[in-house]
């Protein structure tokens, strides 16, 4: 008889049964060989490819696993959740396999693509609330009315079965690639890197298991500091898929048996590394699902020949982003740049400033008078794209040479946050 390493709060045979439950419902997603990253980090890379899961994210397993266990009764009654994202849609699609009513509880700002998309999943078992302007009052809303119908709330992450489910992508993986060195996963609330995480350190305990979290929301970084889940104050929430304030209990108290390290992401890092993706392999991947791959050149050197898997977690990208995440990736390289100019009240400032000032291979990207009365004397905002990082040196050079007036909006955090 097989002997379990049993972990204090998840149990490996509770995954194996829910692989068993979710089968003929998830799509066992393929695990692929990438020849580009592996090329460049001289090792085996491996993606385990979510994104081309049912309802495009890894959130159906942990959904249907939890909703599939409960009784008749309650599945009769009904259920709720509240999700603006890959979650909502799990659940529609869980609700509609199962033949339950599903409410789901969604942020007045939610994108109208991802409404539709939900709405898609779950045909007539759903009705969509839209409610609250963030979503602590969505989910405070989705909370009240679940006690007050008498429902059952499907959490996104911080419950045993969603855990459970979502733990399933390490049972797939497992099966297909026995040798694993490193394991790269996204960290949101927990529940993917909780229940991937008690996994493999059953079957596989010599994986080293890396969690991976964006820079603007290190909610589960900072609860492993404090020994504690921690409500942070403020988060960047473009990697909406991974950007929480707070990770789970119970989500927290695996993490911090099962993972080996974690680590912490740049956004603009995330957005060069979707385009990359996009480019080259003709990947969608949703910010939260290019952080495991964003990551690897911070290990470039422990992963060198070694086997290494990234969990591609979703794709639902939105492709009106698309403009802002070409935008960030520019900037985190360095090659765009804004100011606030001030021209020379005089004939020929201008076409002074594009012959002397920018270099030959520097292009105006974005050119506005700031004042709508009087554009002749107010400052213009200027956004100048490069080449190359080194000819940001020379720009700044030739500003001071030739006594431009300027104000550099990169390095200004409230001007700048309303350009991107």
């Amino acid at each position: 008889m097989v002997q379990f390493k049993q972990t204090p709060f998840i149990q490996p045979t509770d995954i194996l049964a829910a692989a068993e439950r979710l089968s003929g419902v998830v799509r066992h997603t393929p695990l692929i060989r990438n020849a580009n990253l592996s090329k460049l980090f001289d090792c085996n890379v491996w993606l385990k490819r979510e994104d081309l899961q049912v309802v495009r994210s890894y959130k159906l397993r942990g959904a249907y696993n939890m909703m599939s266990q409960l009784s008749p009764e309650d599945l009769q009654r009904g259920v709720v959740c509240a999700s603006a994202g890959n979650h909502a849609q799990g659940f529609a699609y869980s609700c509609k396999k199962l033949g339950a009513q599903g409410v789901i509880f969604m942020p007045v700002i939610t994108p109208r693509q991802k409404v539709s998309q939900t709405r898609m999943f779950g045909e007539d078992f759903i009705d969509i609330k839209l409610v609250g302007d963030n979503f602590d009052e969505c989910a405070a809303a989705a909370k009240q009315y679940t006690t007050e119908h008498g429902l059952t709330f499907i959490p996104p992450f911080d419950h045993p079965h969603i855990i459970e489910g979502q733990g399933t992508v390490a049972v797939e993986i497992l099966e297909e690639l026995p040798d694993v060195d490193f394991l790269f996963v996204p960290v949101g609330g927990g529940g993917l890197s909780a229940g991937t995480g008690t996994y493999f350190k059953t079957f596989s305990p010599k994986t080293f298991v890396v969690g991976v979290e964006p820079e603007g929301a290190p909610s589960m970084c900072e609860a492993l500091k404090a020994n504690h889940p921690v409500t942070l104050d403020a988060i960047d929430r473009f990697v909406d898929g991974a950007a929480v304030k707070r990770v789970g209990e119970l989500t927290f108290k695996v993490c911090r048996t099962v993972l080996d390290d974690i680590a912490l992401v740049p956004e603009g890092r995330v957005c060069r590394t979707i385009l990359k993706l996009y480019n080259e392999d003709a990947i969608v991947a949703e910010p939260a699902g290019a952080l495991s791959i964003a990551v690897l050149e911070d290990y470039a050197d422990r992963i060198r020949g070694k086997n290494v898997v990234c969990v591609v977690s979703g794709s639902n990208n939105d492709i009106d982003r698309m403009p802002e995440i070409k935008e960030r990736a520019l900037q985190y390289e360095g090659l765009k740049h804004y100011f606030l100019i001030r021209f020379a009240q005089r004939p020929g400032a201008l076409k002074e400033f594009v012959n002397n000032v920018l270099g030959p291979s520097d292009d105006i990207t974005r050119f506005e008078y700031m004042q709508k009365t009087n554009k002749d004397s107010g400052p213009a905002l200027v956004g100048i794209e490069l080449q190359q990082r080194a000819d940001y040196e020379l720009l700044i050079a030739n500003l001071h040479r030739f006594h431009i007036d300027f104000s550099e909006i990169n390095k200004d955090d409230k001007l700048f946050g309303y350009l991107v």
